[in-house]
């Protein structure tokens, strides 16, 4: 069981610590409650305890994982000879997988896209999202603020222009 000051990912809304646990009733039935604190925008959620496995709820990845996301998020993509439609909802699916090395590939393959051909609406607001779930938590994983972590995600993708 996680506990009050666990740091945790919800695959749908990306990473943040464990503030709270607590009891509410809803519709007329008392359940538990994580109340979770997203840094990325100041998000509160409260999941049940007993969805935490359905909704993929999982503890962050450590340190020593960082270098696989920076791996992904350098390595050129395989080529999608697919529809945007059909390359949307794979992408989403990758997002909803709550693996972080999955939503690298996304925002990976999402700004590279981007720089070839402009997204549809709806894949840029999936590259919003992605890159959201993926900041949130190197942000706890690094220790660095958001717009630092945004700021080095953003370097990389840099370097990659540049031949480095």
């Amino acid at each position: 069981m996680l506990a009050v000051g666990d740091r945790v990912v919800y695959p749908s809304y990306g990473a943040g610590v464990i503030e709270a646990i607590e009891e509410h009733t809803v519709l007329g039935e008392r359940h538990n409650y994580y109340v979770l604190t997203i840094p990325y925008g100041g998000m509160k959620v409260m999941i049940p305890l007993e969805k935490v496995e359905s909704v993929g709820l999982r503890e962050v990845i450590t340190e020593v994982d960082i270098p696989r996301v920076v791996e992904i998020l350098r390595t050129p993509p395989s080529q999608y000879n697919v529809s945007w439609n059909r390359r949307f909802h794979l992408n989403m699916a990758k997002v909803k997988s709550g693996s972080i090395f999955e939503v690298a590939e996304v925002v990976r393959n999402l700004t590279l896209q981007d720089r070839v051909k402009r997204l549809s609406t709806g894949e840029r607001r999936l590259l919003e999202t992605a890159r959201q779930i993926l900041i949130s938590e190197l942000v706890l994983v690094c220790g660095k603020d958001v717009h630092s972590t945004e700021m080095w995600i953003n370097g990389l993708f840099l370097e990659d222009t540049q031949g480095n």
